[in-house]
């Protein structure tokens, strides 16, 4: 088995409340879970209005097609133009 993990941090610019902030954020979460089949949710930076991180993982067989994946991730969600992402962090896990 075989797990693939991200986390993104991302910077939203224009945001001046956690109502505008939590839009962006689940909008980038409900696109990453249907388009790619893959777990995710807001991991930290919470109170913060204009900062978020966003955790993904994927369970599969083959760490090639997994590393693939998360990559198409990152590609896609830099081109939804939600947010600009700042950093992000990929491991992936043998058991």
């Amino acid at each position: 088995m075989v797990v693939g993990v991200l986390k993104m941090h991302f910077r939203l610019f224009g945001v001046t409340s956690l109502k505008e902030k939590r839009k962006v954020v689940k909008a980038i979460i409900g696109r990453v879970q249907s388009n790619y089949q893959a777990a995710a949710a807001e991991t930290d930076l919470n109170d913060r209005h204009q900062s978020a991180e966003v955790g993904i993982t994927i369970v599969g067989n083959d760490s090639r097609l997994i590393n693939a994946r998360l990559d198409k991730i990152i590609d896609a969600v830099e081109s939804w133009s939600l947010a600009v992402i700042t950093d992000s962090e990929m491991e992936i896990i043998h058991f």
